[in-house]
């Protein structure tokens, strides 16, 4: 192995270490964090990094701070962005029982998320939760709501309107979620839409 070689293994391995480590309130790393911890080419390592964790079924998406996820960002922008890991496809029903989901907790946020993007990405909370009651019961669309705002899936402002949080642009792929609930065919993994370091690596 070559010197080179050997210096990108070993970022590689410490960009693996912050990202798997939460360390704030929030998972996964803050651009400038990697920047200060692997130098200015800390995409390249993250690129690299992404292949291996490949085999593991996971790789590193990039958020904006606020929750959006980022598109043909500039540098400066992927510095304030935030790098977490995600699983690369959709969970299984056991993996989501064994994460603490119950299959109506997984049907109600997918009926949430996919209203609020049907809607511009905001929806009144009252309007959702006209949306839930005829398959749930009230107290638990109430108890629902609370939970994906405490975890991050949902913001709420002081008008009582809705927004997808910074977890839901982390973890859900939002075009596979649509096209599942309009009945369309899934997208192959090789053509999903999904905002990773391997869009960002030639930056």
């Amino acid at each position: 192995m070559s010197e080179e070689e050997q210096a990108y293994a070993r970022k590689m391995k410490r960009a693996a270490q912050l990202l798997f480590f939460q360390r704030h309130r929030r998972p996964g790393v803050k651009g400038w964090e990697l920047k200060r911890s692997l130098g200015k080419g800390y995409m390249k390592v993250l690129e690299l990094l992404d292949a291996e964790l490949e085999r593991l079924g996971l790789e590193i998406k990039v958020i904006e701070e606020e929750g959006g996820s980022i598109e043909n960002p500039s540098p400066d922008e992927l510095d304030r962005a935030r790098f977490v890991l995600r699983l690369r496809g959709p969970p299984t029903a056991t993996d989501a029982r064994l994460s603490g989901w119950r299959i109506d907790d997984v049907a109600a946020l997918a009926a949430t998320v996919a209203y609020i993007l049907s809607r511009q990405g905001k929806a009144l909370q009252r309007d959702v939760e006209r949306l839930l009651e005829p398959k749930f019961p009230g107290w638990v669309v109430q108890y629902d709501l609370e939970r994906f705002l405490r975890r991050g899936y949902l913001t709420r402002d002081e008008r009582g309107m809705l927004y997808l949080g910074w977890r839901s642009r982390a973890e859900i792929d939002e075009k596979l979620l649509l096209n599942l609930i309009m009945g369309e065919e899934a997208p192959q993994p090789e053509q999903a839409a999904s905002t990773d370091v391997k869009d960002l690596g030639d930056r």
